[in-house]
Protein backbone atom coordinates (compact mmCIF):
# COMPACT_ATOMS: atom_id res chain seq x y z
CA UNK A 1 0.00 0.00 0.00
CA UNK A 2 2.86 2.41 -0.35
CA UNK A 3 4.12 4.55 2.32
CA UNK A 4 1.08 5.73 3.46
CA UNK A 5 -0.35 3.26 5.90
CA UNK A 6 -3.04 3.51 8.94
CA UNK A 7 -1.96 1.75 12.05
CA UNK A 8 -4.61 1.04 15.20
CA UNK A 9 -5.93 4.94 15.47
CA UNK A 10 -4.66 7.03 11.67
CA UNK A 11 -1.71 7.50 10.04
CA UNK A 12 1.58 8.93 11.69
CA UNK A 13 5.39 9.59 11.03
CA UNK A 14 7.97 11.83 10.89
CA UNK A 15 7.94 15.17 9.70
CA UNK A 16 9.50 16.65 6.54
CA UNK A 17 9.50 13.00 5.75
CA UNK A 18 6.83 11.02 5.15
CA UNK A 19 4.62 12.79 6.94
CA UNK A 20 4.68 16.29 3.98
CA UNK A 21 2.24 18.39 2.63
CA UNK A 22 1.95 16.38 -0.13
CA UNK A 23 1.27 13.51 1.36
CA UNK A 24 -1.59 14.93 3.44
CA UNK A 25 -3.34 16.11 0.58
CA UNK A 26 -3.49 12.45 -0.53
CA UNK A 27 -4.79 11.36 2.68
CA UNK A 28 -7.44 13.36 2.53
CA UNK A 29 -8.06 12.94 -1.21
CA UNK A 30 -8.21 9.78 -0.03
CA UNK A 31 -11.30 10.41 2.92
CA UNK A 32 -13.06 12.16 0.47
CA UNK A 33 -13.27 9.94 -1.48
CA UNK A 34 -14.14 7.87 0.83
CA UNK A 35 -17.14 9.84 1.73
CA UNK A 36 -18.16 10.66 -1.42
CA UNK A 37 -18.63 6.83 -2.09
CA UNK A 38 -20.91 6.96 0.98
CA UNK A 39 -23.06 9.62 -0.48
CA UNK A 40 -22.61 12.22 2.04
CA UNK A 41 -19.78 14.81 0.94
CA UNK A 42 -22.76 17.69 1.23
CA UNK A 43 -22.67 17.57 4.81
CA UNK A 44 -19.11 17.91 4.75
CA UNK A 45 -15.99 17.08 7.70
CA UNK A 46 -14.68 18.69 10.62
CA UNK A 47 -11.22 19.35 10.58
CA UNK A 48 -9.16 19.66 14.41
CA UNK A 49 -5.45 19.69 15.16
CA UNK A 50 -3.05 19.51 18.03
CA UNK A 51 0.00 21.96 19.21
CA UNK A 52 2.44 20.08 17.25
CA UNK A 53 5.06 22.26 14.80
CA UNK A 54 3.16 23.23 11.62
CA UNK A 55 -0.17 21.54 12.73
CA UNK A 56 -2.21 25.17 11.19
CA UNK A 57 -0.54 24.86 7.98
CA UNK A 58 -1.23 20.89 7.23
CA UNK A 59 -5.39 21.80 8.45
CA UNK A 60 -5.02 24.39 5.96
CA UNK A 61 -3.55 21.57 3.42
CA UNK A 62 -6.51 19.26 4.54
CA UNK A 63 -9.67 22.34 4.12
CA UNK A 64 -8.19 23.19 0.78
CA UNK A 65 -8.41 19.44 -0.69
CA UNK A 66 -11.75 19.36 1.01
CA UNK A 67 -12.98 22.53 -0.39
CA UNK A 68 -11.41 21.75 -3.81
CA UNK A 69 -13.57 18.32 -3.52
CA UNK A 70 -17.06 20.64 -3.08
CA UNK A 71 -16.95 19.79 0.35
CA UNK A 72 -18.03 22.10 3.65
CA UNK A 73 -15.46 22.14 5.93
CA UNK A 74 -15.92 22.90 9.18
CA UNK A 75 -12.18 24.34 10.47
CA UNK A 76 -11.33 24.70 14.37
CA UNK A 77 -9.94 27.91 15.39
CA UNK A 78 -7.50 26.85 17.46
CA UNK A 79 -5.45 23.76 18.75
CA UNK A 80 -8.62 21.18 19.79
CA UNK A 81 -8.38 18.01 21.59
CA UNK A 82 -9.39 14.78 19.97
CA UNK A 83 -12.42 14.25 22.00
CA UNK A 84 -13.97 17.86 21.55
CA UNK A 85 -13.30 17.35 17.54
CA UNK A 86 -14.96 14.51 17.75
CA UNK A 87 -18.26 15.66 19.30
CA UNK A 88 -18.39 18.81 17.28
CA UNK A 89 -19.34 15.88 14.64
CA UNK A 90 -22.91 16.26 15.95
CA UNK A 91 -22.97 19.69 16.70
CA UNK A 92 -22.24 20.26 13.43
CA UNK A 93 -23.90 17.43 11.66
CA UNK A 94 -20.71 16.38 9.19
CA UNK A 95 -19.96 13.24 7.64
CA UNK A 96 -17.53 13.22 10.26
CA UNK A 97 -13.96 14.44 11.07
CA UNK A 98 -10.25 14.30 10.13
CA UNK A 99 -7.85 15.06 13.25
CA UNK A 100 -4.18 16.00 12.69
CA UNK A 101 -2.65 14.28 15.80
CA UNK A 102 0.53 11.98 16.60
CA UNK A 103 -1.23 11.83 19.94
CA UNK A 104 1.89 11.21 22.53
CA UNK A 105 4.21 10.46 20.16
CA UNK A 106 7.42 12.74 20.29
CA UNK A 107 7.24 15.64 18.44
CA UNK A 108 9.06 15.27 15.18
CA UNK A 109 5.74 12.65 14.67
CA UNK A 110 2.60 13.75 13.29
CA UNK A 111 -0.86 12.41 12.11
CA UNK A 112 -3.97 12.23 10.62
CA UNK A 113 -7.03 10.03 11.52
CA UNK A 114 -10.58 10.03 10.21
CA UNK A 115 -13.15 10.20 12.58
CA UNK A 116 -16.89 8.79 10.93
CA UNK A 117 -20.21 10.40 11.74
CA UNK A 118 -20.29 8.18 15.00
CA UNK A 119 -18.21 10.19 16.21
CA UNK A 120 -15.77 7.16 17.39
CA UNK A 121 -12.39 5.67 15.83
CA UNK A 122 -12.62 4.58 12.02
CA UNK A 123 -13.11 0.65 11.85
CA UNK A 124 -10.86 -1.17 10.27
CA UNK A 125 -13.10 -1.72 7.18
CA UNK A 126 -13.28 1.98 7.15
CA UNK A 127 -9.47 2.52 7.25
CA UNK A 128 -8.88 -0.59 4.64
CA UNK A 129 -11.45 1.45 1.69
CA UNK A 130 -9.18 4.62 2.59
CA UNK A 131 -5.92 2.80 2.07
CA UNK A 132 -7.05 1.23 -1.11
CA UNK A 133 -7.95 5.25 -2.25
CA UNK A 134 -4.74 6.31 -1.06
CA UNK A 135 -3.20 3.39 -3.18
CA UNK A 136 -5.12 5.12 -6.61
CA UNK A 137 -4.36 8.25 -5.69
CA UNK A 138 -0.81 7.62 -5.02
CA UNK A 139 -0.63 5.73 -8.68
CA UNK A 140 -2.97 7.75 -10.55
CA UNK A 141 -3.75 11.45 -9.81
CA UNK A 142 -3.01 14.51 -7.99
CA UNK A 143 -5.63 15.66 -5.21
CA UNK A 144 -7.71 18.20 -6.11
CA UNK A 145 -7.15 21.18 -4.01
CA UNK A 146 -8.66 25.22 -3.79
CA UNK A 147 -9.67 27.32 -1.04
CA UNK A 148 -10.67 29.71 -3.80
CA UNK A 149 -14.49 28.62 -2.98
CA UNK A 150 -13.39 30.10 0.67
CA UNK A 151 -17.58 30.32 1.22
CA UNK A 152 -16.99 26.41 1.98
CA UNK A 153 -14.66 27.04 4.92
CA UNK A 154 -16.08 27.44 7.97
CA UNK A 155 -14.50 28.89 11.42
CA UNK A 156 -15.65 26.97 14.21
CA UNK A 157 -15.10 26.54 18.34
CA UNK A 158 -16.92 23.94 19.91
CA UNK A 159 -15.82 23.76 23.13
CA UNK A 160 -18.50 25.79 24.38
CA UNK A 161 -21.06 22.97 22.98
CA UNK A 162 -18.99 20.09 24.53
CA UNK A 163 -18.65 21.47 27.93
CA UNK A 164 -22.47 22.10 27.78
CA UNK A 165 -22.80 18.14 26.92
CA UNK A 166 -19.98 17.56 29.90
CA UNK A 167 -22.48 18.96 32.22
CA UNK A 168 -25.06 16.66 31.71
CA UNK A 169 -22.52 13.49 32.58
CA UNK A 170 -19.88 14.97 35.20
CA UNK A 171 -21.68 16.09 38.86
CA UNK A 172 -20.18 19.67 38.84
CA UNK A 173 -21.84 21.05 41.87
CA UNK A 174 -20.85 17.81 44.23
CA UNK A 175 -17.16 18.50 42.62
CA UNK A 176 -17.68 22.77 43.69
CA UNK A 177 -19.04 21.41 47.31
CA UNK A 178 -15.87 18.96 47.58
CA UNK A 179 -13.25 22.67 47.48
CA UNK A 180 -10.59 20.50 45.66
CA UNK A 181 -7.42 22.16 44.88
CA UNK A 182 -5.93 20.79 42.09
CA UNK A 183 -2.84 21.03 39.56
CA UNK A 184 -3.24 20.13 36.09
CA UNK A 185 -0.79 19.81 33.58
CA UNK A 186 -2.15 19.43 29.73
CA UNK A 187 1.88 18.08 29.10
CA UNK A 188 1.98 21.57 26.72
CA UNK A 189 -1.19 19.55 24.12
CA UNK A 190 -4.34 20.47 22.83
CA UNK A 191 -6.22 20.53 26.47
CA UNK A 192 -4.33 23.47 27.30
CA UNK A 193 -6.57 26.43 28.90
CA UNK A 194 -9.54 23.85 28.60
CA UNK A 195 -8.99 21.16 31.54
CA UNK A 196 -8.32 24.34 33.52
CA UNK A 197 -11.30 25.99 32.67
CA UNK A 198 -13.82 23.14 33.03
CA UNK A 199 -12.36 22.68 36.69
CA UNK A 200 -12.72 26.65 37.59
CA UNK A 201 -16.29 25.90 36.24
CA UNK A 202 -16.68 23.31 38.76
CA UNK A 203 -14.96 25.53 41.70
CA UNK A 204 -11.62 23.94 41.57
CA UNK A 205 -8.86 26.47 42.87
CA UNK A 206 -6.23 25.36 40.07
CA UNK A 207 -2.48 25.30 39.82
CA UNK A 208 -2.02 24.85 35.90
CA UNK A 209 2.08 23.76 34.44
CA UNK A 210 2.67 23.21 31.11
CA UNK A 211 -0.45 25.17 30.11
CA UNK A 212 1.33 26.69 27.25
CA UNK A 213 2.15 25.39 23.19
CA UNK A 214 5.97 24.24 23.13
CA UNK A 215 6.05 22.12 20.01
CA UNK A 216 8.76 20.44 21.48
CA UNK A 217 6.63 19.35 24.86
CA UNK A 218 9.32 20.52 26.80
CA UNK A 219 11.85 18.26 25.59
CA UNK A 220 9.90 15.16 26.78
CA UNK A 221 7.04 13.04 26.10
CA UNK A 222 3.43 14.26 26.07
CA UNK A 223 2.67 10.99 27.28
CA UNK A 224 0.75 10.88 30.79
CA UNK A 225 3.37 8.34 32.35
CA UNK A 226 4.26 8.19 35.84
CA UNK A 227 7.72 8.69 34.24
CA UNK A 228 6.82 11.87 32.73
CA UNK A 229 4.46 13.43 35.45
CA UNK A 230 6.99 13.21 38.00
CA UNK A 231 6.56 17.45 38.19
CA UNK A 232 3.51 17.30 38.55
CA UNK A 233 3.33 14.95 41.36
CA UNK A 234 6.09 17.41 43.41
CA UNK A 235 3.76 20.09 42.76
CA UNK A 236 1.09 18.21 44.31
CA UNK A 237 2.90 17.60 47.27
CA UNK A 238 4.30 20.76 47.86
CA UNK A 239 1.08 23.23 47.31
CA UNK A 240 -0.67 20.47 49.60
CA UNK A 241 -3.28 19.99 46.48
CA UNK A 242 -6.48 17.17 46.80
CA UNK A 243 -5.35 15.45 42.91
CA UNK A 244 -3.00 15.85 40.31
CA UNK A 245 -4.76 15.11 36.76
CA UNK A 246 -2.85 15.61 33.36
CA UNK A 247 -3.85 14.80 29.50
CA UNK A 248 -1.49 13.51 26.52
CA UNK A 249 -1.01 15.80 23.40
CA UNK A 250 -4.48 15.67 22.07
CA UNK A 251 -6.36 14.73 25.86
CA UNK A 252 -7.69 11.77 24.78
CA UNK A 253 -5.74 10.26 27.56
CA UNK A 254 -5.39 10.68 31.03
CA UNK A 255 -2.93 10.57 34.41
CA UNK A 256 -4.29 11.03 37.44
CA UNK A 257 -2.23 11.71 40.74
CA UNK A 258 -3.95 11.54 44.70
CA UNK A 259 -2.95 13.96 47.37
CA UNK A 260 -0.42 11.40 48.63
CA UNK A 261 1.67 12.16 45.30
CA UNK A 262 0.82 8.40 44.33
CA UNK A 263 0.31 7.91 40.47
CA UNK A 264 -2.77 5.72 39.45
CA UNK A 265 -2.70 3.30 36.41
CA UNK A 266 -5.26 3.45 34.22
CA UNK A 267 -5.77 -0.19 35.34
CA UNK A 268 -6.31 1.44 38.88
CA UNK A 269 -8.97 4.10 37.32
CA UNK A 270 -10.74 2.21 35.44
CA UNK A 271 -11.28 0.33 38.83
CA UNK A 272 -12.23 3.09 41.03
CA UNK A 273 -14.26 4.54 38.22
CA UNK A 274 -16.09 1.19 37.67
CA UNK A 275 -17.31 0.76 41.41
CA UNK A 276 -18.35 4.56 41.20
CA UNK A 277 -20.49 4.44 38.42
CA UNK A 278 -22.86 1.08 39.41
CA UNK A 279 -22.70 2.06 43.08
CA UNK A 280 -22.98 5.82 43.49
CA UNK A 281 -24.28 6.95 40.09
CA UNK A 282 -26.49 3.79 39.58
CA UNK A 283 -25.69 3.14 35.86
CA UNK A 284 -27.33 0.29 34.11
CA UNK A 285 -25.45 -1.46 31.32
CA UNK A 286 -22.43 -3.56 30.72
CA UNK A 287 -18.83 -2.97 30.83
CA UNK A 288 -16.21 -3.08 27.81
CA UNK A 289 -12.51 -3.81 28.33
CA UNK A 290 -9.65 -4.82 26.01
CA UNK A 291 -8.02 -7.81 26.06
CA UNK A 292 -4.69 -5.93 28.02
CA UNK A 293 -6.92 -4.68 30.58
CA UNK A 294 -7.46 -5.58 34.29
CA UNK A 295 -9.90 -8.08 35.28
CA UNK A 296 -10.58 -6.26 38.80
CA UNK A 297 -13.58 -4.91 36.36
CA UNK A 298 -14.74 -8.36 36.01
CA UNK A 299 -14.49 -8.88 39.70
CA UNK A 300 -16.89 -6.04 40.34
CA UNK A 301 -19.05 -6.78 37.12
CA UNK A 302 -19.80 -9.74 38.77
CA UNK A 303 -21.40 -8.37 41.81
CA UNK A 304 -23.88 -6.61 40.01
CA UNK A 305 -24.35 -9.50 37.58
CA UNK A 306 -22.83 -7.33 34.73
CA UNK A 307 -21.95 -8.41 31.84
CA UNK A 308 -18.20 -8.12 30.91
CA UNK A 309 -16.96 -8.13 26.89
CA UNK A 310 -13.37 -8.30 26.03
CA UNK A 311 -11.97 -7.07 22.67
CA UNK A 312 -8.53 -6.72 20.85
CA UNK A 313 -6.46 -3.65 21.72
CA UNK A 314 -7.58 -0.50 20.27
CA UNK A 315 -10.33 1.95 21.52
CA UNK A 316 -12.08 1.49 18.04
CA UNK A 317 -13.01 -1.71 19.03
CA UNK A 318 -14.80 -0.69 22.36
CA UNK A 319 -16.05 2.17 20.71
CA UNK A 320 -17.64 -0.39 17.96
CA UNK A 321 -19.36 -2.24 20.67
CA UNK A 322 -20.81 0.99 23.03
CA UNK A 323 -22.64 2.02 19.53
CA UNK A 324 -24.69 -0.66 19.52
CA UNK A 325 -25.34 -1.43 23.25
CA UNK A 326 -25.99 0.43 26.88
CA UNK A 327 -22.48 0.43 28.35
CA UNK A 328 -21.52 2.02 31.74
CA UNK A 329 -18.00 2.29 30.78
CA UNK A 330 -15.29 1.75 27.98
CA UNK A 331 -11.66 1.26 28.64
CA UNK A 332 -8.40 0.54 28.14
CA UNK A 333 -5.06 -0.46 29.97
CA UNK A 334 -2.95 2.46 27.54
CA UNK A 335 -5.30 5.55 29.16
CA UNK A 336 -8.26 5.73 27.30
CA UNK A 337 -12.26 5.58 28.10
CA UNK A 338 -15.51 6.78 27.69
CA UNK A 339 -18.89 6.11 29.69
CA UNK A 340 -22.57 6.14 29.46
CA UNK A 341 -24.10 8.96 27.29
CA UNK A 342 -20.62 9.91 25.79
CA UNK A 343 -19.20 9.65 22.41
CA UNK A 344 -17.83 6.92 21.88
CA UNK A 345 -14.29 7.86 21.50
CA UNK A 346 -11.81 8.10 24.54
CA UNK A 347 -11.71 11.32 26.45
CA UNK A 348 -9.45 12.13 28.98
CA UNK A 349 -11.01 15.83 29.76
CA UNK A 350 -14.05 13.44 30.89
CA UNK A 351 -11.88 11.37 32.81
CA UNK A 352 -10.13 13.39 34.84
CA UNK A 353 -13.34 15.05 35.46
CA UNK A 354 -15.00 11.96 36.79
CA UNK A 355 -11.97 11.43 39.09
CA UNK A 356 -12.36 14.97 40.49
CA UNK A 357 -16.02 14.13 41.10
CA UNK A 358 -15.38 10.67 42.99
CA UNK A 359 -12.95 12.34 45.14
CA UNK A 360 -15.12 14.90 45.84
CA UNK A 361 -17.98 11.96 46.78
CA UNK A 362 -15.51 9.89 49.34
CA UNK A 363 -13.42 12.49 50.59
CA UNK A 364 -10.84 10.37 50.81
CA UNK A 365 -7.20 9.61 48.62
CA UNK A 366 -7.79 8.12 45.66
CA UNK A 367 -4.98 5.26 46.62
CA UNK A 368 -6.96 5.04 49.53
CA UNK A 369 -10.68 4.40 48.00
CA UNK A 370 -8.37 1.73 45.41
CA UNK A 371 -7.77 -0.09 48.74
CA UNK A 372 -10.76 -0.30 49.89
CA UNK A 373 -12.11 -1.57 47.11
CA UNK A 374 -9.28 -4.05 46.79
CA UNK A 375 -10.05 -5.51 50.37
CA UNK A 376 -13.49 -5.88 49.12
CA UNK A 377 -13.02 -7.69 45.26
CA UNK A 378 -9.36 -8.88 45.93
CA UNK A 379 -5.96 -6.89 44.85
CA UNK A 380 -4.83 -7.14 41.32
CA UNK A 381 -0.99 -6.66 40.65
CA UNK A 382 -0.36 -5.64 36.66
CA UNK A 383 2.55 -4.77 34.56
CA UNK A 384 3.20 -4.39 30.91
CA UNK A 385 6.59 -5.73 30.31
CA UNK A 386 8.15 -4.05 26.80
CA UNK A 387 10.84 -6.76 25.63
CA UNK A 388 13.11 -6.79 22.69
CA UNK A 389 12.65 -8.98 20.14
CA UNK A 390 13.08 -9.94 16.45
CA UNK A 391 11.08 -8.17 13.91
CA UNK A 392 11.21 -11.31 11.61
CA UNK A 393 10.52 -13.94 14.68
CA UNK A 394 7.58 -12.20 15.93
CA UNK A 395 4.75 -14.35 14.06
CA UNK A 396 6.94 -17.47 14.79
CA UNK A 397 6.60 -16.76 18.04
CA UNK A 398 3.36 -16.61 18.22
CA UNK A 399 2.44 -19.40 16.16
CA UNK A 400 4.17 -21.26 18.43
CA UNK A 401 2.46 -19.94 21.37
CA UNK A 402 -0.41 -21.07 19.95
CA UNK A 403 0.10 -24.20 18.85
CA UNK A 404 2.12 -25.41 21.79
CA UNK A 405 0.50 -23.65 24.84
CA UNK A 406 2.12 -24.91 28.02
CA UNK A 407 -0.13 -26.80 30.28
CA UNK A 408 1.22 -24.61 33.16
CA UNK A 409 3.18 -21.06 34.14
CA UNK A 410 5.10 -20.49 37.57
CA UNK A 411 3.37 -23.31 39.15
CA UNK A 412 -0.33 -21.99 38.07
CA UNK A 413 -2.47 -24.19 35.31
CA UNK A 414 -3.15 -22.99 32.10
CA UNK A 415 -7.33 -22.82 32.16
CA UNK A 416 -7.51 -21.01 29.00
CA UNK A 417 -6.13 -19.43 25.55
CA UNK A 418 -7.62 -16.71 24.25
CA UNK A 419 -6.01 -15.55 21.05
CA UNK A 420 -7.98 -12.69 19.60
CA UNK A 421 -5.05 -10.49 19.99
CA UNK A 422 -1.92 -12.27 20.28
CA UNK A 423 -2.16 -14.92 23.12
CA UNK A 424 -3.56 -14.43 26.37
CA UNK A 425 -3.58 -17.50 28.93
CA UNK A 426 -5.96 -17.17 31.43
CA UNK A 427 -3.95 -18.88 34.66
CA UNK A 428 -5.85 -20.62 38.18
CA UNK A 429 -6.20 -18.16 40.77
CA UNK A 430 -6.85 -15.33 38.47
CA UNK A 431 -3.79 -14.56 36.95
CA UNK A 432 -3.30 -14.32 33.35
CA UNK A 433 -0.49 -13.49 30.94
CA UNK A 434 -0.90 -12.07 27.52
CA UNK A 435 2.12 -11.87 25.12
CA UNK A 436 1.42 -9.69 21.81
CA UNK A 437 3.95 -8.03 19.08
CA UNK A 438 4.46 -4.41 18.70
CA UNK A 439 2.92 -3.52 15.03
CA UNK A 440 5.85 -0.89 14.51
CA UNK A 441 8.52 -2.10 16.59
CA UNK A 442 10.86 -4.78 17.13
CA UNK A 443 9.06 -5.90 20.39
CA UNK A 444 7.05 -7.92 22.61
CA UNK A 445 4.34 -6.73 24.56
CA UNK A 446 4.11 -8.80 27.73
CA UNK A 447 0.87 -8.12 30.16
CA UNK A 448 0.43 -9.93 33.41
CA UNK A 449 -1.93 -9.98 36.08
CA UNK A 450 -2.12 -11.49 39.44
CA UNK A 451 -4.27 -11.50 42.85
CA UNK A 452 -0.77 -12.62 44.72
CA UNK A 453 2.18 -10.12 44.69
CA UNK A 454 4.45 -13.55 45.17
CA UNK A 455 2.55 -14.95 42.05
CA UNK A 456 2.77 -11.87 39.85
CA UNK A 457 6.65 -11.65 40.60
CA UNK A 458 6.86 -15.27 39.53
CA UNK A 459 5.16 -14.74 36.09
CA UNK A 460 7.18 -11.77 35.65
CA UNK A 461 10.61 -14.04 35.44
CA UNK A 462 8.56 -16.96 33.95
CA UNK A 463 7.62 -14.77 30.83
CA UNK A 464 11.08 -13.47 30.47
CA UNK A 465 12.36 -16.99 30.43
CA UNK A 466 9.61 -17.82 27.69
CA UNK A 467 10.97 -15.32 25.66
CA UNK A 468 14.26 -16.18 25.92
CA UNK A 469 13.93 -19.71 25.22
Amino acid sequence: MGKISFGTDGWRAVMCDAFTLENVRIVTQAIADYVKSEKKQRSGLVIGYDTRFFAERFAEACASVLAGNGMPVYLVKRAMPTPITAYAIGVYGTAGAIMLTASHNPPEYNGIKFIPDYAGPATSEITKKIEENIGRIEASRTPSASLEGSELVHFIDPVSSYVDHLKKLVDFDLIGRGGLKVVVDPMYGAGQGILKTLLEKAGCEVYPIHDHRDAFFGGSLPDPSLENLQELRALVLERKADLGLALDGDADRFGVVDSLGIYLSSNQVLTILCLYLFTVRGFKGSLVRTVATTHSLDRIAAEFGVKVEETPVGFKYVGEIMRGEPVVLGGEESGGLSILGHIPEKDGLLADLLMAEVLAYWKKPLSHILEDIYREYGHHYNERLDVKYPQDRKHILLAELKSCPPSSMAGLSVEGVITKDGVKYLLSEGSWILIRPSGTEPLIRVYIESTSKERFEDLKEFARELLEQ
